[in-house]
């Protein structure tokens, strides 16, 4: 598929609307979404220097077990929790929300919600 064709599609748009406007700089860097039928990833990212801090999904090693037998929106909110837990560990308290052209409804604000329940400000 051409870049041209990818670009095109709805969710591609949306996601270049909102990462004009969405910057993850050291003081408060990018929670990032990825949302894909099975699983739901995070990352924290620092995009001046393009560095990932902290990443977390559905299948990292931590939970994958105890989200196996889950819904995906409780899985999210474990995804959420874990990516929280990891970045208060790496000294990060705040951070720039990226929904990715997503719209904040279900899993993404499962995500977000556990993610605030963690400790994280956004």
């Amino acid at each position: 598929m051409s870049v041209r064709k990818r670009f095109n599609t709805g969710w591609e748009r949306r996601k270049a609307r909102v990462r004009k406007k969405v910057s993850g700089t050291p003081e408060r860097p990018r929670l990032s979404v990825y949302r894909s039928n099975k699983h739901i990833y995070a990352q924290i990212i620092e995009d001046v220097e393009g560095k990932t801090f902290v990443s977390a999904s559905t299948l990292s090693k931590e939970i994958r077990d105890e989200v196996k037998g889950l819904k995906k929106v409780d899985a999210a909110r474990r995804v959420g929790e874990l990516i929280g837990r990891l970045a208060k560990e790496k000294g990060i308290e705040k951070v720039v929300f990226d929904r990715s052209g997503y719209l904040y409804h279900g899993r993404v604000r499962a995500l977000a919600d556990g993610a605030r329940s963690a400790g994280l400000k956004f």
